[in-house]
């Protein structure tokens, strides 16, 4: 019998994707149900897979619920995907399975917690007092009544139930260990309390008691093969111990091996790309939605046999949004879709706060510069934030920036793609203290000195972004350092109006950068060209002798172009420029 919590059946949005699949976007992740299966029954039983929003969250915790419930009948369906490759004696992907996948397949009694349709259950509770039962004071007494009550509804399950003492008539764990059954619970939004009741600490606090009496007392935790949680923040943290310390936890920051499930892989979003519904390249996909690297595996590598000193060897793999990709490819259009899925307010608020020069770190994320923070104080929650390390361990959660492994607890953010860039940069340019700032004001400045000429200045301003803590992580003699440097000065004075393109084909070569209008032709088309321990001249004659502005001095589309030759000596760190104008 298939109920909404226990043993849920019936449509759901990961079955209503499969069989959608010829005329839409469908990518087979089934493979993760082999991960899950793995780990039943063990010491790794209890799992809490944290991911931004609209990142597969939902879908992820249905697909699962599908292949375990025996409220289901799900194996025409799961026959055709991935998980029918995996066998006990057949390893796919670096995984065995202990036993062949149909051993599993809508096997267990599931019980499903989709923490928004328990809300709405509570709420409508409230407005109808009148058939409330006077021990349902808050969601949380909700939540065990109404899975008390589902489970009642089984007669197998019942009868084992009113055998037992009347304890197990009140309380979900005595019923449970009464029911005689070992569940497979997955929980979706487990964080919903802490993120729609941010304010009120007791309730959290006996959600909290709730959660450790079902999976950290022993006998309750016998009564489960698999736990899976799902949410946005990491398992909440007091007094920098987290309550439930027995759940692996997989997050942006931590992803323990989970990496590819994360979003789509590269490899995934190339299949996107060769159907035919698919009319934007590939590398267009790449820049917008790409760039969360995720640490995939650790390796530890010699020079030889004899060699004291092993090197750290970091395996990452990228990931895209998969929602941003699925809309991106369906309308045919790349845009900024993740972003308007939600309020930025949580962000505006965390960034006003301007611990230790947050503002200064934003708006240098933004041009594409680096940011070092340490997560190990983060509490896992939006309320308690106390310093800059919290608040990039946060946005790392929330999906607004990526991350890189420095070993330890320590991690480098950045941000991660064009679509994070383009909604970071909208919302930061709508906020008071914007004008003000001084990399804004740096930009404009730079930006000017270009258009009228200004070589002394030009260098003088290259130079100082070139002696930032930001540009010297990135190695700080080298070329990509020089053309970071200009693309973050004036990224700020150019965004709006400009396309930017790195090593671009023109005229005989490649240009280093070149900065196009995207509309106005008053304004000039920059053509840059960087050498290092060499001089401007030469840089500039570069561009001259490899004609790479004759794209823009055609008779049907002449544009005003500026040469701007750039050169740097590494032992003197002198910094020099010329430039000319065209058209």
């Amino acid at each position: 019998m298939a109920g909404t919590i226990l043993n849920p059946g019936g449509r759901n949005c990961f079955k209503e994707m499969y069989e959608s699949r010829d005329r839409s976007i469908f990518v087979d992740k089934t493979a993760f149900l082999a991960e899950i299966i793995c780990r039943m029954n063990s010491l790794d039983k209890l799992i809490a897979f944290i991911r931004p929003r609209r990142f597969g969250k939902t879908l992820t915790a249905r697909m699962l619920a599908s292949f375990f419930s025996r409220g289901d009948d799900c194996r025409d369906m799961f026959a055709n995907l991935k998980i029918a490759a995996f066998s006990p004696d057949r390893e796919v992907d670096g995984i065995t399975l202990p036993a062949d996948w149909g051993t599993y397949l809508n096997q267990s009694d599931v019980i499903y917690w989709d923490m928004i349709s328990l809300m709405d259950g509570f709420r409508a509770c409230q407005r109808y007092r009148a058939n409330q039962a006077e021990c349902i004071a808050d969601i949380v007494d909700y939540m065990e009544q109404a899975t008390l009550a589902e489970i009642r509804t089984d007669p197998r399950l019942d009868a084992r139930i009113r055998e037992s003492s009347s304890d197990a008539t009140g309380s979900l764990r005595q019923a449970l260990l009464a029911s005689g059954s070992t569940f497979v619970l997955i929980m979706d939004e487990w964080d919903l309390i802490f993120r729609e009741f941010q304010d009120d600490l007791a309730l959290q606090q006996k959600f909290i008691d709730f959660l450790k009496g079902l999976f950290k007392s022993s006998d309750g935790l016998s009564c489960f093969s698999l736990v899976y949680l799902t949410g946005i923040l990491p398992i909440k943290k007091y007094r920098s111990q987290s309550a439930l310390n027995n759940f692996r936890e997989h997050t942006l920051l931590t992803p323990g091996g989970f990496a590819p499930y994360f979003g789509f892989t590269d490899e995934e979003v190339a299949a996107i790309c060769q159907s035919p519904r698919c009319r934007i390249p590939r590398v267009i996909l790449k820049q917008w939605y790409e760039g969360y690297r995720i640490l995939l595996r650790e390796e530890w590598q010699t020079a030889g046999t004899d060699d004291p000193h092993p090197r750290r060897c970091q395996i990452y793999t990228d990931v895209y949004n998969p929602n941003s990709v699925c809309c991106a490819v369906m309308r045919n259009e790349c845009l900024p879709y993740w972003s308007d899925t939600s309020s930025d307010e949580e962000l505006v608020r965390l960034i006003s706060m301007n611990f230790a020069g947050l503002k200064d770190d934003v708006l240098n994320l933004i041009a594409g510069a680096r940011v070092d923070f340490d997560f190990r104080t983060f509490q896992n929650d939006m309320v308690t934030i106390e310093s800059k390390d919290q608040i990039f361990s946060l946005l790392v959660c929330l999906g607004y920036l990526g991350c890189t492994d420095m070993g330890g607890t320590r991690r480098s953010a950045y941000v991660p793609n064009k679509e994070i860039r383009s909604a970071l940069s909208s919302l930061v340019r709508t906020q008071s203290w914007y004008g003000s700032m001084a990399i804004i004001n740096r930009s404009e400045k730079l930006f000017c000195a270009i258009c009228t000429l200004d070589s002394e200045t030009t260098a003088g301003i290259i130079r100082e972004i070139h002696d930032s803590s930001y540009a010297s992580k990135l190695g700080y003699n080298s070329e990509e350092t020089l053309v970071f440097c200009l693309i973050a000065g004036l990224m700020w004075s150019t965004e709006a109006d400009y396309d930017c393109y790195r090593e671009l084909p023109v005229g005989l070569g490649f240009a280093d950068l070149v900065l196009v209008p995207k509309c106005r032709t008053d304004h000039p088309v920059l053509v840059m060209e960087f050498k290092r321990d060499f001089s401007a001249e030469k840089a500039l004659a570069q561009i001259r002798e490899k004609n790479y502005a004759s794209r823009y001095c055609s008779d049907l589309d002449s544009y005003q172009v500026i040469l701007i030759g750039l050169g740097y000596d590494s032992r003197t760190k002198e910094h020099c420029c010329v430039m000319e104008r065209q058209g």
